[in-house]
Order: structure tokens, then C-alpha cells, then sequence
């Protein structure tokens, strides 16, 4: 059994979307693609009917491992005080090396989406940042050397 996962709201809909969608459309049309392959002849020289198989198998694996996340979910709202730096906070940081502005949103591990600004609560950056209010500034031990953020905006 997987341990308790942090989600937001917004993360445990989309996750139940992506099971619904999987488990509907996407069944539908492997099992087109199967029928379909199968109609092209000896299954046993047939590589469609395999690869379509294959693929069959991962969606799936997919679908189990979907939905071993959706039990394992443990739904986390904001913090209780809107100024300080928590799980689903969004916060506007500045990096004070190079003086690049970002936005972030804390989520959970399988909800971080870096391109989106969607941040992993595990990340070290994340970390550095909760419990932080805006003005001040937090240290982050990253991959690439410490990088220090001023905390800009919280909410």
C-alpha cells in the first residue's frame, strides 16, 4: 500500500478525471485498435495486434497505478493563515541572483508541474519557503548550489 499523499483539491479532481477518461475513452479505442488489428490476420505474424496488446497492458498498469494514488490521496487545503507560505499557497518569489521573478503553487509530488508553476511540496525550494511571509527572505539548498528567494507576495 502507498503511503498518504498530499493533493489539492484541484489535484484529486484532476486525478479522478484522468481515471474516468482512461477507464472510458481510452479502453474504447484500445479495444478498436485490437478489433482492428485482428481483422489483418494471422494474429500470430501480426505486429499491430501485439503492439495494440502492449499498449493495452500499459494503459492498465496506468489505470492500477492511477488509482492506487486516488486511495492512498490525502486531500490537504490551504493554510489556515493566507500570509504565511503552506501547502497550496501560491507565492510570488524574486531569485535574488538573478532577479527573476516567479509564481509557484505548493502541491503534491504528483501534481508538480514545474512549466505550469506548480511546485512539489517536497522540493528543496518548496521546503525553504513554508512558513515564510512575504518580505522575507528564505536559503535553498538546490542541486546547483544554494539559491536565495525574497519572498514577494503570498495568496
Amino acid at each position: 500500500m502507498l503511503e498518504p499523499e498530499q493533493i489539492t483539491p484541484e489535484g484529486l479532481t484532476a486525478l479522478r478525471a484522468e481515471i474516468a477518461e482512461l477507464e472510458s475513452a481510452g479502453r474504447a479505442e484500445m479495444a478498436e485498435r485490437i478489433k482492428a488489428a485482428r481483422e489483418l490476420g494471422d494474429l500470430k505474424e501480426n505486429a499491430e495486434y501485439h503492439i495494440a496488446k502492449d499498449d493495452q497492458a500499459h494503459l492498465e498498469t496506468k489505470i492500477k497505478r492511477l488509482t492506487e494514488r486516488l486511495r492512498a490521496a490525502r486531500v490537504v487545503e490551504g493554510t489556515s493563515d493566507p500570509e504565511v507560505v503552506g501547502f497550496g499557497s501560491t507565492v510570488t518569489v524574486v531569485d535574488e541572483s538573478s532577479g527573476r521573478e516567479t509564481q509557484f503553487m505548493l502541491v503534491g509530488p504528483t501534481e508538480a508541474d514545474l512549466k505550469s508553476g506548480r511546485l512539489s511540496s517536497e522540493s528543496p525550494v518548496a521546503r525553504a519557503l513554508v512558513g515564510a511571509r512575504a518580505g522575507e527572505t528564505v536559503a535553498a539548498e538546490t542541486p546547483g548550489g544554494e539559491r536565495r528567494y525574497k519572498v514577494k507576495r503570498v495568496g
